[in-house]
């Protein structure tokens, strides 16, 4: 009996998470929205030479994207159960399904764990937060970088910005930044913490808590590169929607631009539903100073920077969201032996 309700209750967890994505997805891409003009931008998009191209490239690098990504799961989920790398894409893109009802993504964290045979979901949760971790940390520092050279070229005529002051604010970030890569490659001080903040209580979470001592700074190093390597892609993709849409701008520009607006993404607390507003709301801005700066600023490029911004909003988190609930029915919310919980 207990089985068959343990059954029941699994079956409708994930019948909830399919429901809620596709009906965020249909809210966020077609409610208000006037579709006949959409579908004739984009059919005139397709028309236009060499677009088919870049759009293909676009999707294998999204495809690469998350590929990298369930890479780095597998590695640091290993630490506590042996997973195949097809398992490990199938967690990821699952994880980005349920992310959709959640601030910041974090409903990804237990999208993924669901997949796990014997091993603890807490420690699973631990070691996806710390891979995240490590996502969030590369987009800091190109991020913080990018802005030490957006500042003086796009933001002239206040003294805040200059002088002494300007270089006490480049230490001041390249030390910031130093220390949380140092504190990252040496994920195992997460552990000692442990011993600090709960001596006397929560006597298991601290038993979960040490999951994080088998990370060393050769298996941080490994992960961080991962990380990187997932950040070259997302912003070589945003680049070439870019062109894709006549935005007329160098890479290097654009690259630096599109860290800032990575950047405000990773600090602002978002749900799914709403980030791709303030993605078009970052864009615009950080572009706009830009294309004002340089006396180019006119409407269709901004329509352009917007058009570019959605696309790749909807390649790397509408489409795995969907290809996630493909693999939603292999999720085990409920198992026999609680010990693992």
């Amino acid at each position: 009996m207990k089985a068959k309700i343990t059954k029941t209750y699994n079956i409708l967890i994930r019948i909830l998470i399919i429901v809620g994505t596709y009906g965020f997805l249909y809210k966020k891409l077609f409610v208000g929205r006037d579709l006949q003009h959409q579908y004739n931008l984009f059919i005139s998009l397709l028309e236009k030479p060499g677009t088919k191209s870049l759009l293909a490239v676009v999707i294998i690098l999204m495809l690469a994207n998350w590929g990298l990504e369930a890479q780095k799961w597998r590695y640091m989920i290993g630490k506590i159960e042996s997973i195949s790398f097809f398992k490990s894409f199938q967690a990821v893109f699952t994880g980005s399904s349920v992310s959709f009802f959640t601030p910041n993504r974090t409903g990804e964290y237990f999208g993924r764990v669901f997949f796990l045979d014997r091993a603890s979901h807490v420690q699973g949760i631990l070691i996806t937060i710390l891979g995240s971790m490590s996502q969030l940390l590369i987009t800091i520092i190109t991020g913080t970088l990018s802005m030490l050279i957006f500042i003086p070229q796009f933001i002239s005529g206040n003294s805040i910005f200059s002088g002494y002051i300007y270089f006490g604010f480049v230490f001041l970030i390249i030390a910031i930044d130093a220390l949380l890569l140092f504190l990252l490659l040496n994920a195992q001080f997460l552990a000692v913490l442990r011993e600090k903040l709960f001596r006397a209580r929560l006597k298991k979470f601290r038993r979960h808590l040490a999951i994080f001592s088998d990370f060393r700074g050769r298996d941080m190093a490994y992960v961080i590169l991962l990380s990187f390597l997932r950040y070259m892609i997302f912003t070589g993709q945003f680049v070439i929607l870019l062109k894709l849409f006549s935005v007329p701008i160098p890479v290097f520009d654009a690259v630096i631009i599109t860290s800032l607006v990575f950047f405000v993404l990773s600090i602002v607390p978002t749900v799914t539903l709403t980030e791709l507003g303030i993605r078009d709301s970052a864009s615009v801005y950080f572009f706009g100073l830009y294309f004002t700066q340089a006396g180019m600023m006119n409407d269709s490029i901004m329509i352009g920077v917007v058009s570019a911004a959605t696309l790749l909003w909807v390649i790397n988190l509408a489409v795995p969201a969907v290809i996630g609930t493909v693999f939603v029915f292999r999720l085990k919310f409920f198992r026999k032996n609680s010990d693992h919980a």
